[in-house]
């Protein structure tokens, strides 16, 4: 993970091991030779895909290019609100993996389980939920696209709701490997941990405008990008309604800064006729 951006691009290494000095981690040689297994586990996963965001930004801005408006996806909000200028990348990192610690030990406290649910409107997918809510806490957790969703919940919820979605005619629903039920009341715990730490953090107004996932709106303000924060964690990722209001902006580019294309594929299917370009690797960033 980063090889290239770490071995061909010097102010992306320093940017890396800026966060390896700030966590007071290895968290570089993680991402580089792993183990996978270790890499993945959430309290890693989390600064790691940030730091990564973090090498390529410096990149980016290096060569002149700054953002109208920014928006991130769960976790990428964080890095969001950095590359608007609300954080330093060091500051977004350590919070992330305080968030991800947090989160985890949620998911060991209480379980839970997600799944995807591909080929079904959202409020198809929100009557199968509120029906499996007869069994246990269930909940739309990503509004990722038109005909992608996924859910949040007790495993055995989570199960009914999938069942529902089914006869309901979805073309694929399908549990996803995760260690909690995220952005879903079962995080609860988290929250005043995470509150706490997000007041405690040295915020800055943003330049630009940052789409919080919580309510899909733009805000600048210091307070209010914690408070979007804060209540992420047990709240609905309402990706597509973001970048419908980005659209509507007069956005019509999206650069995916970071690791891999989802995100890219995601916008592709909400907004056809906006441009999507990735900058994740030195090939991408030069190509751009």
């Amino acid at each position: 993970m980063g090889r290239d951006l770490f071995e061909r691009a010097p102010a992306a290494r320093a940017v890396l091991l800026r966060a390896d000095e700030a966590l007071g981690l290895p968290l570089t040689r993680l991402m580089l030779d792993g183990p996978e297994e270790e890499l993945t586990a959430t309290e890693n996963a989390q600064p790691a895909i940030v730091a990564h965001s973090a090498a390529c930004l410096a990149l980016l801005e290096a060569k002149g290019l700054e953002p109208a408006m920014t928006a991130g996806h769960s976790l990428g909000e964080y890095a969001a609100i950095m590359a608007a200028g609300g954080l330093t990348p060091e500051e977004a990192i350590l919070l992330v993996r305080r968030r991800g610690e947090l989160m985890a030990r949620a998911g060991r406290q209480v379980g839970g389980a997600m799944a995807a649910i591909i080929g079904l409107d959202q409020d198809a997918v929100q009557a199968a939920c509120l029906r499996a809510q007869e069994v246990g806490i269930v909940v739309v957790a990503n509004h990722n696209c038109p005909g992608q969703v996924v859910i949040s919940g007790e495993a055995d919820a989570v199960v009914e709701a999938l069942r529902l979605a089914k006869q309901a005619g979805a073309r694929r629903a399908a549990p996803l490997r995760v260690s909690g039920g995220f952005h879903s009341p079962l995080m609860a715990s988290a929250v005043p941990d995470m509150t706490r730490l997000l007041q405690a953090a040295p915020f800055r107004d943003a330049a630009v405008p940052v789409v919080s996932n919580v309510d899909a709106t733009p805000r600048t303000d210091a307070a209010g990008l914690r408070e979007a924060l804060a209540k992420q964690i047990t709240g609905s990722v309402l990706w597509e309604q973001g970048i419908r209001l980005m659209v509507a902006a007069g956005v019509d580019m999206f650069i995916e800064v970071g690791p891999g294309a989802v995100l890219s594929g995601l916008i592709r299917r909400i907004a056809p006729d906006a441009e999507t370009r990735c900058a994740g690797t030195v090939d991408e960033i030069e190509a751009l």
